[in-house]
């Protein structure tokens, strides 16, 4: 199975990434410019926290904070799960389902090298599955079943 850095996202991940004290409406235009559904909380280098679409609208919009004024730090989701640049696939698929992620951040050292979303995970497994499922064919069927003659 494919590993989360290069397969999945590239070793040159633009990084999403705002300062604690950001206030939630930047992020959120931050969010919006690059058309991403979480960013990374980082302070000296280190990753502390991730803020999502889902913490905007339950812990801004419902309480009916001021985006302007409030910090991302009040909002966001402090130390995060994580994955390591060489986990598994399989890995991230594990830990999405059983906490109902989206996103997860990858670090190495503590650091912040990108972030994982379902929808990057889904295109691998289905990309493998397609192969799988050539492979199979061949095996079974022979190398040209399904072709035209010539």
């Amino acid at each position: 199975m494919a590993k989360i850095v290069p397969d999945i996202i590239p070793r040159e991940q633009t990084l999403s990434i705002v300062a604690p004290e950001t206030t939630v409406r930047t992020a959120a235009e931050l969010m919006r410019d690059r058309n991403i559904a979480a960013v990374m909380i980082v302070r000296d280098e280190r990753l502390i926290g991730i803020m999502t679409e889902r913490d905007i609208a339950a812990r801004a919009v419902a309480r009916g904070v001021d985006p302007q004024t409030t910090r991302v730090e009040e909002i966001m989701t402090a130390d995060p799960d994580t994955l390591e640049a060489d986990d598994p696939a399989m890995t991230a698929l594990k830990m999405m389902r059983e906490h109902n992620y989206r996103h997860l951040p990858v670090v190495k050292d503590g650091r912040p090298v990108g972030m994982v979303s379902i929808r990057d995970l889904y295109a691998v497994v289905q990309s493998e599955l397609e192969s799988d499922i050539r492979n199979r064919d061949a095996y079974i069927f022979g190398e040209n079943y399904g072709t035209a003659p010539a």
